[in-house]
């Protein structure tokens, strides 16, 4: 059975997920920075494009002691098992992804295994998706692993490939109170052809604030009838 799959991202009013200086934007406050870490406690794995991984050098780890223990507690691995996608194979061994944490996997190509060789070797688990990135056969790799809950950490490429595919179950979208609007600066989404196009709204299930910053929680999956919250999984 593939994961839920629970896509998170803090954005600018106007849309961006960064700015276009070297340093990383921070959009989130504190009290959002630990929101998004107990999202990331109560998942089973954690994704990142390796676009974000070169970019933002995260480790994706729980990073609450307290958060950490309830885990080990309930027999689970201290950190979420920790995932990336390339295309391309361009991944350099030393991120801190690799050195940080506890099991990875890197999903790819085939022609992303041929370019990443054995540069991965006892870092993380390389798969090929075949000839091109299938997000449908990821999910269904990550299920066979025992994952059931999968938390989305960006960036916006990958974002726009899960909605557009129609493999999102939830939503959460923290928009901060600024706005960037500098000319190649990422934005959250990439133009694509999403279900149902502009004409149908996914249905909004909760709205919060957290300081500074409203948080937005959407369930992409519609029907006729309004929509539809799969079952999360416990």
């Amino acid at each position: 059975m593939r994961p839920y799959v629970l896509l998170s991202a803090a954005v600018s009013v106007d849309g961006y997920l960064d700015d276009a200086s070297p340093e990383r934007l921070l959009l989130s406050n504190p009290e959002d920075f630990d929101r998004v870490d107990a999202v990331r406690a109560d998942s089973d794995a954690v994704l990142a494009g390796a676009e974000t991984l070169r970019r933002d050098n995260p480790r994706l780890l729980v990073r609450d002691d307290a958060r950490r223990a309830r885990r080990v507690s309930a027999g689970k691995p201290e950190h979420p098992l920790k995932v990336t996608l390339t295309g391309s194979g361009d991944l350099d061994p030393g991120l801190r992804f690799f050195h940080t944490g506890g099991e990875k996997v890197v999903y790819t190509t085939d022609s992303g295994v041929a370019r990443l060789g054995d540069r991965l070797a006892g870092l993380a688990d390389v798969v090929s998706l075949g000839g091109t990135v299938d997000f449908p056969a990821l999910l269904d790799d990550l299920g066979r692993r025992g994952v059931h809950r999968l938390m989305v950490e960006g960036g916006g490429h990958i974002h726009t490939a899960f909605l557009a595919g129609g493999l999102a179950d939830e939503l959460l979208l923290a928009v901060a109170p600024v706005l960037v609007g500098a000319s190649g600066a990422p934005r959250f989404l990439r133009p694509a052809d999403f279900p149902g196009g502009s004409r149908r709204r996914m249905g909004l299930a909760d709205v919060g604030r957290v300081g500074d910053v409203a948080l937005l929680r959407y369930l992409p999956r519609q029907t006729d009838e309004g929509p539809h919250e799969r079952e999360k999984p416990q």
